[in-house]
């Protein structure tokens, strides 16, 4: 089976590993901050915290930002349940945001219009999590603006992303955006095992996400209620969380984040010989870089234009061994948020997509033949 998505690790990322295995640090030593100063240099963003996974750093960034019980956080349906769980980790309500029908990211005239509503009675969110869905950013600038009409705060769910570009920057600059989260799970673009981090430019922000990663827990005088001079003297000053990741971790994302533009190149490689193998089958491809984005290519999502034929050629591609996959089942459609009371047909486009979509393998270790197979099987299945 060919899978669509998985980890490619060398014996540099091995040696990496070992080195921190014979070292004195396993837990917090310095892999971890060196990480944070390779990521955030990259993304030219001023602060990053490593975390164990992009979920607790999204955690993390909407507590940092204040979110909290009875407030509102609005995200995209067409993610990981994460994207809006955090909120309700926080005890926030939640609520989704049409998609546009091209980039299947957020909509910013779908956003628009529901934040007019809401400002008319009151329930405009405090925080919007807007999802770069397969590694293409959302159209940040746009949402941006509106948040600075309405007053909210934004994370950008960057979990697919790192590598990625919008406006010819790194995505994860925060240029428009308090917060910026990337994930490292296998899958994903680089990995750490399991691993996040959340990139701000914001000092405060940043200082209250390192504290609640580590239990609320301070060594920093400056931050203690009452300091005293004792060197093995520490505060719990808030309710934290254990949510840190490990050196050995850090290493291995070291490791692999020193080939970033080398896996970027690769995936485009691999979707631009999509691009062109598939061009003339009866399918939507994904949007091809242009003058306001590059996408990491996380994920190589294509859409059936015969959608009652979508379940006979999912079933079709993995009886011949292509490991297809559906990024996703819109969040609303859980049976947990169903009892929430959200109603599929306010989300036309996401319910399209929904009905159409299939993502099909693309990661850097798969070679010609594979993809020639991918190509032949998808030719085979329509």
């Amino acid at each position: 089976m060919i899978p669509y998505g998985r980890q490619e690790i060398t014996q540099e990322d091995i040696k990496s590993v070992v080195e921190v295995l014979e070292s004195d640090f396993l837990t917090q030593g310095p892999q971890v901050p060196n990480f944070e100063k390779d990521i955030s240099s990259y993304c030219k963003a001023k602060y990053a915290v490593a975390v164990n996974s992009a979920t607790s750093a999204l955690h993390l960034a909407c507590l940092s930002l204040g979110l909290k019980k009875g407030d509102w956080l609005w995200t995209s349906p067409i993610t990981f349940a994460a994207s809006a769980n955090c909120g309700l980790y926080c005890g926030a309500l939640i609520d989704f945001v049409d998609i546009d029908p091209n980039t299947y990211n957020m909509c910013p005239e779908a956003l628009e219009k529901k934040l007019a509503k809401a400002e008319a009675v009151g329930k405009l969110p405090k925080v919007v999590i807007p999802v770069h869905l397969a590694g293409q950013s959302c159209d940040m600038k746009s949402i941006y603006k509106l948040s600075q009409r309405y007053g909210f705060k934004i994370i950008e769910d960057a979990s697919h992303a790192i590598g990625g570009q919008y406006l010819s920057k790194p995505i994860g600059g925060c240029q428009y955006s308090d917060v910026t989260v990337f994930s490292f799970h296998p899958v994903k673009i680089i990995t750490t095992g399991e691993g996040g981090m959340a990139l701000t430019n914001d000092k405060g922000v940043f200082e209250r996400m390192s504290l609640l990663r580590s239990h609320g827990i301070t060594r920093d005088t400056g931050q203690m209620k009452e300091p005293v001079d004792e060197g093995w003297y520490y505060q719990q000053i808030e309710l934290g969380y254990n949510y840190r990741i490990t050196d050995i971790q850090a290493a291995l994302g070291r490791s692999q984040f020193k080939k970033i533009n080398q896996i970027i190149s690769r995936r485009h490689e691999i979707a631009d010989r999509y691009n062109k193998s598939l061009s003339d089958l009866p399918l939507k491809l994904p949007c091809k870089s242009n003058e306001w984005h590059s996408s990491a290519f996380h994920l190589y999502i294509i859409r059936l234009k015969n959608r009652s034929r979508r379940q006979q050629v999912f079933k079709s591609l993995r009886d011949k061994g292509v490991g297809v996959n559906l990024h996703y089942i819109p969040v609303y459609r859980h049976p947990y948020y169903q009892s929430m009371g959200f109603d599929s047909s306010a989300f036309p486009e996401s319910e399209s997509y929904y009905q159409e979509a299939i993502t099909i393998p693309l990661h850097p270790a798969m070679s010609i033949q594979d993809q020639d197979m991918v190509v032949q099987s998808i030719k085979e299945s329509l």
